[in-house]
């Protein structure tokens, strides 16, 4: 469930680095991601460890990881003697930074604030060792900016850099710290390295990532494609509506845009384009639909695990209220896509060409199995560890049970043996898939879990030195007191982060540094505001300059970058307009009285339906400029706290597409 915007090229990396490993250190990964896995599944369901224990194990093994499988001078590179050496080296910095903690936890908690020196030297060691690990699994960006964040808590005249601090603006002055204090902040504190961040990415990031990585080796991904196939293959512009309903389907397993991309889009670029879309379109259309992948529920990337740790909601709470905004986006996505093939004269595919429901449910009905339980068992209020472990149980239970029933009833019937020699082979070809299923968890959790370290320094730095007050007075200031310029500016800063973070480390920064100013200065309630700043994190993926899955999409289509960033951005037009309703309108988040509850959902869904049809010019037959121009002001009532201007808005909406509906029946006639 790797959501960096990096993840996708390290995986490809470390795939294309495979034939410069050598096999001794391809069994060294295999080795540490298989006692990784382990380790997590006996910790999420069997014996719980202590807060630091479970996070300096976790840590210690990831970094291990990152160093095995990204050499120091690029996949690309052999390590040589001298990257062998530079590689060893890091690797006895992860295994000080974890063991360290694990061997004198109680000495160091009893000498709580008077650090030894080598609690301090220590301390340096591990923080070098995660900006080199992230900067390996996750790129350099985000290595840099974790450095920054260093530097600044050394600017200031009590600071190991007083120098620095004349450079800075009057507001981001602070006192300064040195090397002591912030070393104990970043490692020996529960604000920096092993915060909530690496918290939450050792429990129960991890333990779903492992549980997407055994659907996608046992063939869930061909299952939710075929499954949007035999739905949606025959309408118009199927093969671009199946993108968005498996985008939904994958994303709450893989967790990264980009791996949606890549995996989705490689079945459904080639039929759009082959159905009428143009290249830059159906890669659009798949960039926007993957993106939609992270906000989609049970899991939505990493995302509803840390909202839920930093407002203190019961996850399932956190998933229940998630649910309605991401069907208005993947709605949004959806009309898009019809109302091109509308436009474009498009049909369907043929009968022939598509799997059939029927069909695709008796291969993959298994598959829905361990997603229920997942989904039950979050309702029964379990622990969200506790809930990946048991449905990683059921999802290997099912596998089994599935084969078993094939190799003894209907093998023998195709003339295949079940004798001793056969069973020894389906024995061993089992705990070699297993196998496979625990390294590649391991493999797909280094990117996140690295970004969440990193992330950690940051929230270290940013509690240490009262950079997020500092924060919350510069967006008071520059917005005057108005939370749509507020809004605006938060949209900004999360495009800038985007960037160079991945879209966990993205949220966690923003949320940090911009979250006490949207609760407190501008009254928006806390899980609202933390659903906002998460939607905006998103928006490096389909956003230009720096469209992340767009340009994935664009690989795939065989389209200019740029032009299909641009289409993404687009279509993905309800990651900027169902935040902004969210804020104006709670009650779909936090409920309300039944009533305005349901006038909010369908003016909300009214609004983002004219929206698209404004932009494209075309609903049911094509729209007039003045009728598309007249469209907005109703648009933007909707979106404003007032009743009166939303009833005048959704009355001009529906007189102005009943006007449309009509006219497209004339034409018909």
């Amino acid at each position: 469930m790797s959501d960096s915007p990096q993840s996708s090229s390290s995986h490809s990396d470390a795939s294309g680095a495979q034939a410069s490993l050598s096999r001794p250190v391809l069994w060294l990964i295999a080795i540490v991601g298989v006692t990784l896995s382990l380790f997590q599944l006996y910790t999420a369901g069997i014996e719980p460890l202590g807060l630091f224990y479970q996070r300096s194990i976790h840590l210690m093994l990831i970094m291990m990881l990152a160093f095995l499988l990204f050499p120091v001078f690029g996949p690309r590179h052999k390590r040589g003697f001298l990257g062998g050496l530079i590689d060893l080296i890091f690797l006895a910095g992860a295994l000080i930074t974890g063991g360290y903690l694990v061997l004198y936890l109680d000495e160091i908690i009893n000498r709580a604030g008077f650090w030894s020196q080598t609690d301090i030297w220590v301390g340096i060691i591990a923080t070098v060792t995660v900006l080199e690990a992230s900067r390996r699994a996750v790129g350099l960006s985000m290595t840099i900016i974790g450095l920054i964040a260093i530097l600044y808590a050394f600017a200031g005249p009590r600071g190991e850099l007083p120098w620095l601090g004349q450079f800075l603006p009057g507001i981001l002055e602070h006192r300064g710290y040195g090397l002591d204090r912030l070393v104990g902040q970043l490692y020996l504190g529960q604000e920096g390295i092993f915060g909530l961040p690496i918290g939450v990415a050792a429990t129960y990031i991890f333990i779903f990532v492992l549980f997407g990585a055994f659907l996608e080796i046992t063939g869930a991904g061909k299952f939710f494609i075929d499954l949007a196939y035999a739905a949606t293959g025959r309408q118009r512009g199927g093969p671009a509506k199946a993108a968005v309903i498996a985008s939904a389907g994958m994303g709450s397993i893989s967790g990264s845009a980009i791996a949606n991309v890549v995996t989705t889009g490689a079945f459904t670029i080639p039929l759009m384009k082959r159905l009428g879309y143009k290249p830059a379109q159906a890669g659009g259309i798949e960039a926007a639909a993957s993106t939609g992948g992270q906000i989609m529920p049970p899991l939505m990337g990493a995302g509803a695990f840390l909202i839920a740790e930093y407002t203190r909601m019961p996850y399932l709470d956190v998933v229940k209220v998630s649910i309605l905004p991401a069907i208005l986006y993947f709605g949004t996505v959806y009309l898009f896509v019809h109302i091109i093939a509308l436009k474009q004269g498009m049909k369907g595919m043929s009968k022939t060409e598509l799997p059939q429901m029927r069909d695709v449910m008796k291969e993959g009905w298994h598959f829905l199995l361990p997603l229920g339980v997942l989904i039950w068992l979050l309702v029964m209020n379990l622990s969200p560890s506790r809930v990946g472990f048991y449905a990683i149980l059921t999802m290997l239970a099912v596998a089994a049970a599935r084969f078993a029933v094939w190799f003894f009833f209907v093998a023998p019937k195709r003339g295949q043996p079940v004798n001793a020699h056969a069973i020894q082979v389906a024995l061993r070809d089992g705990i070699a898939k297993v196998i496979e299923g625990l390294e590649l968890g391991a493999r797909n959790a280094v990117p996140v879990s690295m970004a969440c370290a990193v992330a950690g320094i940051i929230v270290g730095v940013v509690g240490l030195t009262g950079l997020g007050l500092k924060f919350s007075a510069m967006m008071l200031a520059f917005s005057q007191g108005n939370l749509l310029l507020a809004l605006v500016l938060v949209l900004l800063a999360s495009l800038v982060l985007g960037m160079g973070l991945p879209v966990t480390a993205s949220y966690i920064v923003l949320i940090v540094l911009v979250g006490p100013a949207l609760t407190t200065e501008f009254g928006v309630p806390l899980l609202v505001a933390h659903l906002v700043v998460f939607w905006y994190s998103q928006d490096s993926n389909v956003t230009p300059p720096i469209a992340l899955a767009g340009f994935a999409g664009a690989a795939i289509a065989g389209s200019r970058p740029m032009d299909t960033a641009f289409q993404a951005w687009k279509f993905a037009k309800g990651l900027y307009l169902i935040p902004l309703f969210m804020v104006y309108n709670p009650s779909i988040i936090l409920g309300g009285p039944p009533l305005e509850v349901v006038w909010n959902v369908l003016t909300a869904a009214l609004a983002l339906g004219a929206f698209a049809a404004a932009l494209e010019g075309y609903l049911f037959t094509r729209m007039g400029w003045w009728l598309r121009l007249l469209l907005l002001p109703a648009i933007v009532a909707i979106f404003t706290p007032n009743a009166t201007y939303e009833v005048i808005g959704a009355a001009a909406m529906l007189l102005i597409l009943g006007g449309n509906w009509w006219a497209g029946r004339r034409e018909a006639a």
